[in-house]
């Protein structure tokens, strides 16, 4: 029985691995995940300079979930090169680096940094409002979502996932998009905007007033989003949204997922993506699966 994974011609050890923004960068779980036993470690989104992030209060639980408003805090990419990737250089996973900007250029200078960096993938977050166009997201537009992955290709030299948000008509316009761009993988989804109001204070709950609302609440719409999305493109599709177990992962993999992210479930349970892996494997022994790829997309 084989638990690896070929993701755009990056074997993985196994199909899990971990959504952007709820791992750090690997060190913080380090403690509490055996990180050799992740097939990716993805990072949280870094930027060219670093960035402040929005205003607090920008978290906030709701029901079978929560809302953040972080904005991407990050570091930026030189602390990052010096810090993280020798950091997780260390372990036997696949290092996969989500990359952020405000302009297309933004972008396109991220990846041409990482170009001789020892990464394996990137993860192109184009759920970030694109400034010059009036703070629509890039991955809102199928033409803006189109003409970034194509910018990104030019400088890129590891494959390229593009990671879409769920907040549009159709994601499988959207898959198909970045597709013709020349992705090499998508992942989705990324958070639905939310907004949560504290009706005794009389005032929005997050300083930004809306959020991203992530966790189990969102996850029937994730299976759907990806199950339409793997139907409508070529490229290996990395399934996220509200996993909190095996069963949620295994459910995304028979909907066409290639390899799953897990993300808020990290905060409240932190040792849940080996309990993913485990069950996966439990799963196909059960079923007589040889190959994770066996299952993917078996349902029709």
């Amino acid at each position: 029985m084989d638990m690896r994974v070929n993701i755009a011609g990056v074997e993985w050890n196994n199909p899990v691995t971990v959504a952007s923004g709820t791992f750090g960068s690997g060190a913080e779980f380090a403690d509490f995940v055996d990180l050799n036993r992740l097939g990716a470690v993805t990072t949280k989104g870094v930027a060219n300079i670093p960035w402040q992030g929005n205003p607090t209060p920008r978290v906030a639980e709701t029901y079978s979930g929560m809302m953040n408003a972080v904005g991407l805090q990050n570091p930026g990419i030189d602390l990052f090169c010096e810090r993280d990737i020798p950091f997780l250089r260390k372990y036997d996973t696949k290092i996969i680096v989500n990359v952020c900007g405000k302009s297309t250029e933004d972008y396109c200078e991220v990846v041409e940094r990482l170009a001789d960096e020892d990464v394996d993938m990137l993860e192109i977050n184009i759920s970030c409002p694109n400034v010059k166009e009036g703070g629509i997201a890039f991955g809102q537009n199928p033409r803006a979502a189109e003409d970034i992955t194509k910018a990104v290709k030019k400088y890129a030299k590891q494959p390229v996932i593009m990671k879409l948000s769920p907040n549009v008509t159709s994601i499988a316009e959207m898959a198909r998009a970045v597709e013709a761009g020349g992705a090499d993988a998508v992942s989705l989804i990324n958070t639905l905007t939310g907004m949560k109001i504290d009706i005794n204070r009389k005032t929005f709950v997050l300083a930004n007033k809306t959020g991203g609302v992530s966790g189990p609440a969102i996850h029937p719409i994730a299976v759907r989003m990806v199950y339409e999305a793997a139907n409508a493109v070529n490229v290996p599709v990395i399934g996220m949204g509200g996993i909190a177990s095996a069963e949620d992962a295994i459910e995304m993999i028979l909907a066409g997922a290639s390899a799953v992210s897990v993300g808020t479930a990290n905060f409240y349970n932190p040792a849940v993506t080996m309990e993913v892996a485990d069950g996966i494997e439990s799963y196909m022994k059960r079923n007589g699966f040889e190959s994770v790829s066996d299952m993917v997309g078996l349902v029709r």
